[in-house]
């Protein structure tokens, strides 16, 4: 049932703000030359896959987790689209195709190797990670890879239609926030 809504909402989205996509997509463009940014990510059991999000940091940052970055590295712009959560509107496709649900664990990066350790211990990679969930809502990140895997594995034994749901309201009402950068 999940999935079916994933696919329902991720069509819906990427047809309804279709235009607003092109928007940010043409303002990105001017920020850095390059409004698309793909990296290899740890999915469901984990197979690898490219996540897709609108480009928020200068093209020469280093390819590490967001807690590891320095905050001069995001551009103006993509200081706007963390804030209004606009950078992950391209993970729709994401969605769309499978490799990501709207609710499931964050995807990692294949480096997080403590992160990965903790996830496996807790077969948190045996669910489709996605765009929200648990941990975002109660503003864990990758940062601390025990915590996060605690609770990525708490969501996974208790997700249901009604939680599916749940945590995509919080993350559209504002709670939570994305993944930390060093000041």
């Amino acid at each position: 049932m999940i999935r079916f809504f994933d696919i329902l909402f991720s069509l819906f989205g990427l047809i309804i703000l279709s235009p607003v996509v092109v928007i940010l997509f043409v303002i990105g463009f001017f920020d850095t030359g390059y409004p698309l940014f793909t990296q290899e990510r740890v999915g469901l059991n984990q197979k690898v896959f490219k996540l897709i999000k609108f480009r928020s940091m200068y093209l020469n940052t280093k390819s590490v987790a967001t807690h590891l970055v320095q905050v001069s590295s995001i551009t103006k712009w993509g200081a706007f689209l963390r804030k209004s959560k606009l950078d992950e509107l391209p993970q729709l496709f994401n969605v769309l195709v499978g490799d990501m649900s709207f609710v499931g664990p964050r995807p990692n990066l294949f480096s997080q190797t403590d992160l990965i350790e903790e996830r496996v211990k807790r077969e948190v990679y045996s669910c489709r990670p996605g765009i929200t969930g648990l941990a975002q809502i109660n503003k864990i990140d990758m940062s601390t890879p025990q915590l996060l895997a605690e609770t990525d594995e708490t969501m996974i034994k208790h997700l249901d239609i009604i939680h599916y749901f749940k945590y995509i309201f919080l993350t559209l009402f504002g709670k939570g926030f994305g993944d930390r950068v060093r000041p």
